[in-house]
């Protein structure tokens, strides 16, 4: 059966591999697809981590597919092979360890700005949602599957929580899947927008006391609205979902007991 939400449900429960599988579905769609590229970290507090499979499209694979791998790479669970470049993930967690989930791919118009050497113009209260700080770093020297590579761009970053990287794509980081997937969500649609307005005249900015307001916000239900979209997608998903691979409780509205 389909999850309908109400208030008292906005997502069914979810394991940690239903939410690295519904992000990767949900980023998909918000132009996170260059084909076999990129990759998604989840830190777990035995100090594993769950990522996507190799081989697999980021709206294919499913919870069965995720895998969990140590701090070298080693796959632990799981029947396929890690991405090559999740030495990016490896290289970032051994710096800041702090981080919970990371997502890396090659968005179109985030691209087109790393590529560009230059953060997107904040033109709309949409755009900064994400909040966080954003950097670029030009400092691509190759492909993240080379350790020296990974650990160049993650020292280049420093504590930044969205990375344009130059040549290559962008890193976005969070303490959660909400919120990774609302900065991830964020940086692409600001730099498709900022495109637009930047290429047809436009200059001015929202107020940088707004665009920090804003980026401050938690966008509630909105990540999940975006993986009840999914769900409705692939009802074999959500009954596999509904079978029992998720853990006890219901994802509730604000102010929900």
């Amino acid at each position: 059966m389909t999850f309908s939400a109400t208030q008292d449900g906005l997502l069914p429960p979810l394991t940690r591999r239903g939410e690295v599988v519904l992000l990767a579905r949900a980023l998909w769609r918000e132009g996170y697809d260059d084909h076999l590229a990129g990759h998604i970290a989840y830190r777990l507090e035995d100090g594993t981590f769950l990522t996507n499979p190799w081989f697999l499209l980021w709206n294919e694979f499913g919870l069965e597919d995720v895998i969990r791998i140590d701090i070298d790479g080693n796959v632990l669970e799981g029947k396929w092979p890690a991405a090559p470049g999740v030495k990016l993930h490896l290289a970032l967690h051994r710096s800041r360890p702090d981080v919970v989930i990371a997502v890396h791919n090659h968005p179109h118009w985030a691209t087109v700005y790393a590529n560009l050497r230059r953060i997107p113009g904040c033109y709309d209260q949409s755009s900064a949602l994400g909040g966080g700080q954003i950097t670029v770093v030009d400092q691509y020297t190759g492909g993240v599957d080379d350790y020296d590579n990974a650990e160049l761009a993650v020292g280049a970053m420093g504590s930044a929580d969205v990375a344009l990287l130059a040549g290559h794509g962008v890193f976005v980081l969070g303490d959660s899947v909400r919120q990774v997937h609302q900065r991830a969500v964020a940086i692409e649609q600001r730099a498709h927008r900022a495109w637009f307005i930047e290429n047809g005249g436009g200059s001015t900015e929202i107020p940088e006391v707004v665009q920090e307001s804003l980026g401050r916000a938690e966008f509630f239900g909105f990540w999940e609205a975006m993986a009840r979209r999914e769900l409705l997608a692939d009802p074999e998903l959500s009954a596999a979902i509904d079978r029992g691979l998720a853990s006890p409780g219901l994802v509730r509205a604000p102010g929900r007991p």
